[in-house]
């Protein structure tokens, strides 16, 4: 191998191309927050309207010929290691890119933002009917979409929509991964139920409990996990949500009065993914190399401080006069041992953001079997709520009473986002084997958590993943931070441990 030279002119030129194209993904990102958060109701058609142009300008952005000619140019290059992944991140960007016609993107584009529309009045009105001309639409155009990427990367159409959220991860992993989840979870997570049942119930929260006294806490529990204020904010929405990246990160929780503990977990994850965009390289920053190393990464981080720290006793036994001197109450229902209780209650629920740790990823497995036969063409969107219905009372051991707790509850179909759900169960057992690691590296972190100190856990995170950008490949990234590719014997082991050996 040759001396290293340094960046040739056309790799110069692409990186300047992509940080333009970066910041105009930046800007979409916020007319998506704004849309969620601020936007008046009237401001829907035209806001389609907005999203969809500049959804073509950044995707004529990836797609003018020159840049082909510039990658094939800086691939001859002797470039040094951090450019050559970059590189890569860069091709695989635009082989994506160019496989599907501007109109597509637009129509795409168009046809979302109006389902996520005529998703927030058709879910609380239980109205599948309104929503379902909607939402075929958006089928419809992602299955044309998928088949174009399909066929330029040689690979079947979930494929290519896998690869766009988790680059390099095959539907043969993903199949074998729910799978093996099949195999054990509903089993253990019957045995946790059944000891829970001999068990006192836990008592009832306070509540009602308003809505700014919760944004409150929420933001209080988003300093102590590591959150800068200074380059962030906390907003509410229907569905929680990250936004943005670099300087300005932000998130939302939604509140219900008589839950509070829900809303607070919801922070909990979306602090998690706002860390992990603000630990991303500065170097690398507007560049293919400095986003994410994929969204299973992306669910890990967020599902990390969720699951493993917030429902852990450590925390709990830290936050429980915290929540207490906040909401102004001192009664059993807010001491420790209670609130274990009620975050560690496993039962079978509709709701996936609700879920518990032995059901969530049923509610994700469940999911991925549905999406795949929307895409293998066994399943309709008509047909939709009541296959639901079937895989619920499979996965879950219930059925929805109603499609806005049924399939209509999460907003990812309605944003297109097929493919998207297999992160979440992958970022639980990513979530397992770091956390794991990290308590081998960094000794009593049980002892840390429980004196509400969580710079040691935060900067393990910023050195083995945050720190790396996309610069290595999922598998890569996990396998040198834990020692292994994703491994659901991880998931098992920490559920046996924290539900049926009471450790953690």
């Amino acid at each position: 191998m040759g001396a290293i030279q340094p960046p040739s002119p056309a790799y110069t030129a692409l990186e300047a191309r992509f940080r333009r194209i970066g910041l105009l993904g930046g800007v979409q990102a916020f007319l998506d927050w704004d849309t969620a958060t601020m936007m008046p109701r009237g401001g829907a058609e035209a806001r389609a309207e907005q999203q969809a142009a500049i959804a073509a300008v950044v995707h004529r952005e990836v797609c003018a010929p020159e840049l082909g000619d510039l990658l094939e140019r800086a691939a001859t290059e002797s470039l040094d290691p951090g450019r050559a992944a970059n590189l890569r991140a860069i091709r695989h960007r635009r082989t994506h890119a160019v496989a599907v016609p501007e109109h597509l993107v637009e129509e795409v584009n168009r046809a979302t933002a109006k389902c996520e529309m005529a998703w927030r009045d058709a879910r609380p009105a239980n109205d599948f009917a309104a929503l379902k001309p909607h939402l075929e639409a958006v089928v419809r155009l992602v299955r044309e979409r998928a088949r174009a990427k399909a066929e330029a990367l040689s690979v079947s159409p979930y494929q290519a929509l896998l690869d766009e959220h988790n680059p390099g991860l095959t539907e043969a992993t993903v199949r074998r991964f729910f799978d093996a989840v099949e195999a054990f979870l509903p089993d253990l997570a019957r045995q946790v139920m059944e000891q829970q049942a001999r068990e006192p119930a836990p008592l009832a929260l306070p509540a009602p409990i308003a809505a700014d006294v919760q944004r409150g806490l929420g933001e209080h529990l988003m300093r102590l996990l590591g959150f800068d204020f200074a380059h962030g904010r906390l907003d509410e929405s229907r569905h929680p949500f990250m936004s943005g990246g670099g300087d300005d990160v932000r998130i939302t929780m939604r509140t219900d009065p008589n839950d509070v503990l829900s809303g607070l977990l919801a922070v909990a994850h979306e602090t998690g993914h706002a860390l992990y965009e603000r630990g991303l390289p500065v170097a690398w920053r507007w560049q293919p190399g400095g986003d994410a190393a994929g969204m299973a990464m992306h669910e890990a981080q967020a599902l990390l401080w969720e699951m493993q720290i917030t429902r852990s006793r450590a925390f709990l036994g830290y936050f429980a006069p915290v929540l207490q001197e906040q909401l102004g109450v001192r009664a059993p229902a807010l001491a420790a041992d209670n609130l274990v209780r009620v975050v560690q209650r496993v039962e079978p629920g509709m709701i996936r953001v609700d879920a518990d740790e032995c059901t969530y990823p049923l509610h994700v497995l469940l999911r991925y079997r549905l999406e795949t036969a929307l895409f293998d063409g066994s399943l309709d969107v008509a047909d939709l709520p009541a296959a639901w219905g079937d895989a619920m009372q499979r996965y879950i051991g219930v059925r929805p009473r109603t499609d806005g707790e049924g399939c209509m509850q999460d907003i990812h179909w309605m944003l297109g986002n097929f493919g998207y759900f297999p992160s979440y169960a992958l970022g639980v057992t990513a979530a397992a084997q770091m956390v794991g690691a990290a308590r081998k590296e960094i000794g009593d972190l049980d002892a840390a958590i429980g004196r509400g100190e969580f710079t040691g856990l935060l900067g393990w995170l910023r050195t083995h993943v945050h720190a790396h950008g996309s610069l290595r490949s999922i598998d890569e990234l996990l396998t040198t931070a834990t020692g292994r590719s994703f491994d659901p014997s991880a998931l098992e082991a920490h559920l046996r441990r924290r539900y049926l050996e009471r450790a953690s």
